[in-house]
């Protein structure tokens, strides 16, 4: 059994035991979430309406790889160089 699900304006395709890095939630570690379902997919058919939950467990918070940002305007002698790391949170799907 798989289930769509959007968080934060972005969709993920989860069955039970994933993993996922997610934008930042505001919720605490070891908290359980109920998600809505966008679409229930099944072996045999596929659900289109809303149907059900998606319950996840928050395990961390934390942030991802550093992102090099670099500006850089030619015969300007301009150059600007930065960096930003995102912050995510990691969840595992307990049930679909």
């Amino acid at each position: 059994m798989q289930a769509l699900i959007e968080i934060s304006d972005k969709q993920y395709l989860v069955k039970p035991g994933d993993e996922l890095f997610i934008p930042r939630q505001q919720a605490e570690v070891g908290s359980v979430l109920d998600i809505a379902t966008m679409i229930s997919i099944d072996q045999e058919k596929t659900n289109l309406q809303p149907k059900g939950n998606v319950q996840v467990k928050v395990l961390e918070h934390l942030k991802g790889e550093k992102v090099i940002v670099f500006k850089k305007k030619r015969r300007k002698r301009y150059q600007c160089r930065n960096g930003h790391r995102q912050p995510l949170t990691r969840i595992e799907v307990l049930s679909v």
